[in-house]
């Protein structure tokens, strides 16, 4: 599993990123995915999850009703669209592979097989 993460940059407030996170490996469609981000001074925390054919999408409280997480498996891609960027979002994300094809929100962190490199997210006030 090899995870290459892309789509950060600077935003303002309010406004919308997608991130893209392909898989170079073999066995993409059989594991679920995730995002988690890590803001200065802060422990990674856990984003959004997805479950290897799409089903029982999660996400963190803090970003429901603004972040999506959804997945291609024909491209190895996943996917996390956020809107209604806050300040607070600010933060490196990393996408990541899970060794089980589901997972819950509370046990995605305990899960992690792979980890992508971090894409930077900079939200502007």
């Amino acid at each position: 599993v090899q995870l290459q993460a892309s789509g950060g940059g600077l935003v303002q407030a309010g406004g919308s990123l997608r991130l893209s996170c392909v898989d170079s490996g073999r066995d993409f469609g059989n594991y679920a995915k995730g995002w988690f981000r890590q803001a200065p001074g802060k422990e990674r925390e856990f984003v959004a999850a997805i479950g290897w054919r799409g089903q029982g999408a999660h996400l963190a409280d803090s970003v429901k009703g603004r972040f999506a997480i959804s997945r291609d498996n024909a491209k190895n891609a996943v996917y996390l669209q956020m809107n209604s960027l806050k300040s607070e979002d600010t933060a490196v994300y990393f996408c990541a592979a899970a060794t089980k094809p589901y997972v819950s929100a509370q046990n995605m962190m305990r899960f992690v097989g792979s980890w992508g490199q971090g894409t930077l997210v900079t939200v502007s006030s």
